[in-house]
């Protein structure tokens, strides 16, 4: 078998194309391969001959040459032809492609991609991003997603955030949008969900952040917002920490106590046990804050909103009786948002997908030494996280 012939069974580019030469630079590991139109049709003229990236070949890379010819068509017209193996636009296969968007799955990082791939980080950042706008076009739009998620995610030093829409249930993120102002939350409902998927929602998740929740009654007005119950505990677990670092000053055996305190009880390693255990039987503020956030804990699940805000209501004369100011604080602002609170006491909605997801993208950030763009930013977390049909439709 001739070397032509050999590659051409090993390319599968179909009876309309001929391999005709097949050189090797030896000094720069470099094959490259060069095809030849020889299908039907009347040629006009040939394009400037491209040169593709394609899959390696042992240690070698390997790389398609074609001259495009432009077919006269019956209407006077001219069409340059489509290569089988790659868009006309890209100057790499289908099959790299493939291999770049399965490599950047496993390693959740661009540059290793690079590294493992042999190409420029331009190469596979543009292909990451490319790959996410063809997963974000196949969405279904008919879907119906009945609860979703709103938080945020600091992507640069400086208050950047990026606000993060999820769908619950599903455990993947709709879309990502620059800032967390009235207009970009707006914005993020605008593009994450279809006109007749905004109308399906039924519940949202979020914490109390003003323009989440304006925007929430303005999109989807007839949604439930609930602030879930990590979040509800969340600003607990900040009032405790503020007790503690003002008792520190005067009570040193408070010092290095703050995992103790914050974590859950069954979690404790064995020196945090014998540090929570002597905290707790002191009479410190700080024992009576965390102990607000325990009875807090248990007034989750009630039978109905009634029920939820007596409860409620007896939860939050004990905290103002307790005079701790720091929780107090928080009580009050749970009143003012009560009807979010007793919505997260009654029902079964959680934010803790959204949470599992921020910890992710927190990871990715880690691996990514941070994003100076917030473009490159989303396109990485739906890419990751939107659960897309991210490969070329010719390989589905």
């Amino acid at each position: 078998m001739r070397t032509e012939e050999f590659f051409e069974l090993l390319l599968e580019f179909g009876e309309e194309w001929k391999v005709k030469e097949v050189e090797s630079v030896v000094e720069s590991d470099e094959v490259d391969i060069y095809v030849e139109y020889v299908g039907k049709g009347e040629i006009h003229d040939f394009a400037s001959t491209r040169r593709w990236r394609h899959l390696d070949i042992m240690q070698y890379k390997t790389y398609i040459n074609a001259a495009l010819p432009r077919l006269k068509m019956s209407n006077g017209s001219v069409k340059t032809v489509t290569p089988p193996w790659a868009d006309k636009h890209e100057r790499h296969s289908f099959l790299f492609e493939i291999a770049v968007i399965e490599t950047l799955l496993a390693t959740k990082n661009q540059t290793q991609t690079c590294a493992l791939m042999r190409c420029s980080f331009d190469i596979v950042n543009r292909i990451l991003h490319r790959a996410t706008q063809r997963g974000l076009s196949r969405r279904n739009e008919e879907e119906i997603i009945q609860e979703i998620g709103i938080d945020e995610k600091s992507f640069r030093k400086g208050h950047r955030y990026a606000s993060i829409l999820s769908d619950t249930k599903g455990g993947r993120v709709l879309e990502v949008e620059e800032n967390r102002t009235k207009k970009a939350c707006r914005k993020l409902i605008e593009k994450g969900l279809s006109e007749k998927q905004k109308g399906e929602v039924k519940r949202i998740s979020m914490d109390m952040w003003e323009w989440f929740q304006v925007a929430a009654q303005d999109k989807l007005p007839e949604a439930e917002i609930v602030h879930d119950k990590f979040h509800l505990i969340k600003y607990l677990n900040q009032a405790i920490d503020k007790v503690r670092r003002r008792e520190v000053k005067e009570h040193r055996e408070l010092k290095e106590s703050r995992y103790a305190l914050l974590k859950n009880e069954e979690n404790l390693t064995e020196k945090q046990r014998i540090k929570f255990e002597a905290i707790r039987a002191a009479n410190y503020e700080v024992s009576k804050a965390w102990q607000a956030r325990e009875d807090f804990k248990q007034i989750f699940q009630n039978a109905n909103v009634e029920e939820a805000e007596e409860i409620f209501a007896n939860w939050s004369q004990a905290v103002k009786k307790s005079g701790i100011a720091e929780v107090i604080k928080v009580a009050k602002m749970f009143a003012n948002h009560l009807r979010g609170v007793l919505n997260a006491m009654t029902g079964t909605t959680s934010n803790a997908m959204s949470e599992r997801l921020n910890g992710k993208i927190q990871l990715l950030k880690s691996v990514g030494r941070g994003y100076r763009k917030f473009e490159n930013f989303r396109s990485a977390i739906l890419f990751f996280y939107g659960k897309l049909s991210l490969f070329p439709l010719n390989y589905q």
